[in-house]
Formats: C-alpha cells, sequence, structure tokens
C-alpha cells in the first residue's frame, strides 16, 4: 500500500507538472497579446505617467499668489533708570500684512489653458499607443507568417519523403536508373533546408514579439494563434475617412492643440491687465507722547503703473500661434487623407492579386504537381517534369502565404491610418 501511494503521489506530480507545461504554452490570441502588451510595456506605462504628471500640473496652475507677512522692531534701546535696567525701553514692534490680488481671471485661464494641455497629452499617448500597437500587430503577423511557412515545410517534407519512398521501390524493382534515384534523394535537400529556415524565421518573430511584450518568457514555451486568412469584405473608403477623421488622435491633438492656443491668448491678455496688491499693518511705537497714539492701524493699496510693459509681446505671439496651430492641424488633416488612400489602395490592390490564388492556383498547382508526381512514378512524366512540378508546387503556395501575410499588414496600416480596427 505504501508503494502503491507512492506511485500515486508520483503520477499526480507528473501529471500536474505536465499541466502546468502544457498552460504555459498555451497560444496568444491577438486580443490577449494586446492585453499584454497595453499592461505591460514600459514605454505606454512611461506615457500614462507623463499623463499624471500634467494632470498635477493643473493644481499649480490653479494656486493662488501666497500672502506676505512682515515682522519687524525698531527703536530698541538699552537703558538704566534709577538703578534699574530696561534692554527694550522705546522698542516699536509692528506688523505688515500684504496679498496681491489677480484680476482678468488669470487662475481660472490658467487652469483652463493646463485642463487643455492635459487633453493633448492624452490624445499624444492613444497616438503613442496607436503607433505602438501597429509594430506589434506587425510582429504578430510575422510569427503567424512563419508559423504557417513552417507548417508548409514540413508537409512538402513529409510529401516528397512519401515521393523518396515509393521511387526507392521502384529503384530496387529496377523502374529507374541510380542517377535518377539520386537526383530525387539530393532534391529532400532544398525542403530540410527550408524547414530549418523556417524554424530560424519563427523564433526570430518569437523573439521580437516577446521585446514588443516585456515578456521573458522562453522562446520554446511561448506561441501564437489566430487566423491567417484574407477577406473581401472591405469598407468604402468614404466610410474608412470619416472614420478617421473622428477617431485618428493627432488629428484630435492638433484640433485640441488650436483651442489650447486661443486660451493661451486670453490669459495673455489677462497678464496684461493691472494686479493691485492689498496691505494692512499693526504698529505699536511707545515713543509717542500722547499715552493713547501708541498703537496704530493702516492700510494700502499698491497699483503698477502698467505704462510700457502691457505683455504686448506674448499677446503677439500667443496670437500668431493661433495661426500656427491651425495651419498644422490641417497638415495633419491632410496627412490622414493621404495615409487612408494609400493603405486603402494598398489593400484592395493584395485582395486583387489574392483572389485568383485561392479560386484556382492553389488547386492547379496541387493538381498539377499530383498529376506530375503519378505520371513519372508510372513512368509517363520525366525526372525534369517532376522536379519542375515539385518546385512550381512551392513557389505558389510560398507566394499565397507572403501575400496573405502582405494583406494582413496591409490591413495594419489602414487600422492605423484610420485610428481604430476598420478591418479585424
Amino acid at each position: 500500500m505504501r508503494w502503491s501511494w507512492s506511485r500515486l503521489c508520483l503520477a499526480f506530480s507528473v501529471s500536474t507538472m505536465l499541466a502546468g507545461s502544457t498552460f504555459a504554452q498555451k497560444a496568444l490570441t491577438w486580443e490577449e497579446v494586446r492585453a499584454k502588451f497595453e499592461a505591460a510595456n514600459p514605454t505606454l506605462r512611461a506615457g500614462q505617467i507623463g499623463i499624471d504628471e500634467s494632470k498635477a500640473q493643473e493644481i499649480t496652475a490653479y494656486l493662488r499668489p501666497n500672502p506676505g507677512l512682515t515682522l519687524s522692531t525698531d527703536g530698541t534701546q538699552i537703558s538704566r533708570y534709577k538703578g534699574v535696567w530696561q534692554p527694550f525701553t522705546g522698542t516699536q514692534f509692528s506688523s505688515n500684512f500684504n496679498y496681491l490680488h489677480e484680476r482678468q481671471h488669470k487662475r481660472e485661464l490658467r487652469l483652463e489653458s493646463a485642463q487643455k494641455g492635459t487633453g493633448i497629452s492624452v490624445s499624444a499617448q492613444a497616438d503613442l499607443e496607436r503607433t505602438l500597437v501597429f509594430g506589434l500587430r506587425m510582429a504578430f503577423v510575422q510569427a503567424l507568417q512563419e508559423k504557417a511557412i513552417l507548417e508548409l515545410a514540413r508537409e512538402n517534407l513529409v510529401y516528397y519523403d512519401h515521393i523518396l519512398y515509393v521511387n526507392r521501390e521502384r529503384f530496387k524493382a529496377g523502374a529507374i536508373s541510380r542517377v535518377d534515384l539520386d537526383r530525387l534523394e539530393l532534391q529532400r535537400v532544398q525542403y530540410e533546408s527550408d524547414l530549418q529556415i523556417a524554424e530560424e524565421s519563427l523564433e526570430t518573430a518569437k523573439i521580437q514579439l516577446l521585446m514588443l511584450l516585456n515578456d521573458r518568457t522562453p522562446v520554446e514555451q511561448f506561441d501564437v494563434t489566430g487566423p491567417f486568412d484574407f477577406s473581401t469584405q472591405i469598407a468604402p473608403l468614404d466610410d474608412v475617412r470619416r472614420e478617421a477623421l473622428d477617431a485618428r488622435p493627432d488629428l484630435r491633438a492638433a484640433l485640441q492643440s488650436i483651442d489650447k492656443a486661443k486660451t493661451e491668448h486670453r490669459l495673455a491678455v489677462a497678464n496684461g491687465s493691472t494686479d493691485p496688491t492689498f496691505s494692512a499693518w499693526y504698529t505699536y511705537n511707545p515713543s509717542f507722547n500722547n499715552p493713547f497714539d501708541h498703537q496704530t492701524l493702516g492700510a494700502s493699496v499698491s497699483i503698477p503703473l502698467r505704462i510700457f510693459d502691457r505683455n504686448q509681446g506674448e499677446k503677439l505671439r500667443t496670437q500668431l500661434d493661433i495661426d500656427r496651430s491651425a495651419k498644422l492641424a490641417e497638415a495633419t488633416k491632410a496627412q490622414v487623407f493621404s495615409d487612408v488612400d494609400s493603405a486603402y489602395a494598398t489593400v484592395t490592390s493584395t485582395v486583387t492579386l489574392l483572389q485568383p490564388y485561392k479560386d484556382r492556383y492553389l488547386q492547379q498547382a496541387s493538381r498539377v504537381r499530383d498529376t506530375i508526381a503519378f505520371s513519372y512514378e508510372h513512368g509517363a512524366a520525366s525526372l525534369l517534369d517532376f522536379l519542375s512540378a515539385q518546385a512550381q508546387y512551392r513557389s505558389v503556395q510560398v507566394n499565397y502565404l507572403n501575400l496573405v501575410a502582405s494583406y494582413l499588414n496591409a490591413a495594419n496600416q489602414l487600422n492605423l491610418a484610420a485610428g481604430r480596427e476598420v478591418i479585424p
């Protein structure tokens, strides 16, 4: 019973380890990869800290001026009267309190400007995420492409090994010569090379993806999964343009910059106004002859004379900045249309190239390969025809996979241009 219990514990431990290994090797979908990226990417997290810093500047912008308090003494005498020392005879004590009053809603305008600066930071963060997600999707598509090519290389090698097995039997039966069999054997090197290159390329693509995810998972325990195909359903160009105008964060930031520039101009005008300083004081002066005049109160208002400096330079600069921001927004809008049109043309062109592959070329290449292989096995086709059919099939399949990857990258480019996923 003790031995049986030990075996049971060992079996449970092994099954737990295998389950943990299987869980660790679970392939991640695009949604899971993106969520992991948004949670762990240090560049995105640093950008979020920048937004928090901008919000902290809002607190500073809305602070009131600090009041001033002055305490002073004067007239202190050290004297001796009738044999008694009087160290503070005649000392005068005074206190002064002053406060700068800001007019023309300067504090409110500073807060409004800081809040609009935070809005621009949020849009800039969204634009940073848009750009980084584009690079992440490119790496994800690269990994899917290399997986598809690796699977194709394995299928080709398995198929060719089957052909070699059949022809070795034919050689034993005397149906083909030794030279033909050697040429067939040598051709296998190409398929072995394709498999090795595909494995290395997939490993490199996974390393790139792990770097973007800031993940230290071993490459052999990391995998991704997702559809590696294309769709002919594409939204109309006008709809994609409207999506881009609504969603592009860089365009939104450019428009927010115009609004912020207008607030900055209003603040510059307000800063050109005069801010009075109110003061009040209390004085105790024992040197007066009248005993009832020892304590006095006073108040004053200090008004700067804005004769020369009325903030003319900032008024002009902020007015010009409004026009500059408007011109930059127009340039950004033109760039949005250019990006959308260019990416849309690439997507439609790639779909046009892919459609005949899916409708005809893949089936034709497979049919030609199988037909020539059957004919060669039965002596109705030459070795050159057989090798040519094999190479043609391999070329068509690889071209198709590369075109699918081009379509997915073009769709990713269109999503980047639109600012959101218009093609999932």
